[in-house]
């Protein structure tokens, strides 16, 4: 049978007489009593502070589980992240190679247009050049027949002085007017 302060108050005992003196013995019960009452109230008040403190080791634990999850998922990110950042510089680094090829190929595209366009212009020079000798001499032999042709031949013999006077350099003209 388990004790209580209640049992032990009303705990009674058989009188005999030489006995232990009732008074005594029953004060000694109130105060067994009394302390038991407290002793079983501090107990109380222990396991309530106990459960108080497994409940918050509880949490604690909850909230160290959900720091060490978080921990774990902020690596992961972070590891995401920098696997993100390096894939996203290397799609910059190809694109840049890819725009810097593009405009060298551009440019070279440019490059050999300009020197068709050059080869071209110096075809067209060299046409025009020999076009302007023909016109030149030309022009040259009929000034000489109709230099011939003229009149007398005093004037004949003064005309031969200045047709050789007038011998024309097709080839000077031409080089002073490029």
């Amino acid at each position: 049978m388990k004790l209580s302060p209640l049992l032990i108050k009303k705990q009674e005992f058989e009188k005999s007489m030489r006995g232990y003196n009732i008074d005594e013995v029953q004060t000694f019960l109130d105060k067994i009593s009394s302390e038991m009452e407290e002793l079983i109230n501090e107990k109380e008040t222990l396991e309530q502070q106990v459960a108080a403190l497994n409940h918050k080791v509880e949490e604690f634990q909850k909230i160290e589980k959900n720091l060490q999850d978080t921990l774990i998922k902020t690596q992961e990110t972070s590891a995401e992240v920098v696997d993100s950042a390096k894939k996203h510089s290397a799609l910059i680094i190809k694109e840049a190679e890819i725009k810097a090829s593009q405009i060298v190929q551009n440019a070279e595209d440019i490059s050999n247009e300009m020197r068709k366009a050059v080869i071209t212009l110096k075809e067209e020079k060299d046409l025009i050049i020999a076009r302007l000798k023909v016109i030149v001499g030309t022009q040259s032999n009929l000034l000489e027949g109709k230099v011939k042709d003229a009149g007398e031949e005093r004037k004949k013999a003064k005309v031969q002085n200045e047709a050789e006077k007038l011998d024309i350099d097709v080839d000077g003209i031409v080089n002073k007017l490029l």
